[in-house]
This record gives structure tokens, C-alpha cells and sequence, in this order.
């Protein structure tokens, strides 16, 4: 049970080390910035919903 175990850990190692292959820094910090940007974007969408949800929620119920 143990030697399947190292052996497991073995080609973890193995397939992380060598066969992966990694992004540039470049493409990392593009990659996080499209998520950042696209988030950004969402955010503000939702908030516009919910401000004109609220408004029109609102004019139908006064309080």
C-alpha cells in the first residue's frame, strides 16, 4: 500500500515537473488581467441591475 503510494507521489512529481507546461509571466499577468477586467465588468453590471431592481421595486411598492 505504502509503494503505491511513493509511486503515485513519484509520477505526480514527474508529470508536474517535466511534461507541464507552465504559462510565461507574461501570459500570466495578461490572463490575470482579461479575469480582473472581466470581473470588473460583471460587478458593474450587477450593481446597475440591482440600483434600477431597486428603483423600479420602489415606484411599484412605496414605502
Amino acid at each position: 500500500m505504502f509503494n503505491k503510494l511513493v509511486k503515485y507521489c513519484k509520477a505526480c512529481y514527474e508529470e508536474l515537473a517535466h511534461k507541464t507546461t507552465w504559462p510565461s509571466r507574461a501570459e500570466l499577468t495578461h490572463r490575470a488581467m482579461v479575469v480582473l477586467t472581466a470581473s470588473l465588468v460583471i460587478a458593474v453590471v450587477v450593481f446597475i441591475m440591482d440600483f434600477v431592481f431597486q428603483h423600479v421595486m420602489n415606484f411599484v411598492y412605496p414605502s
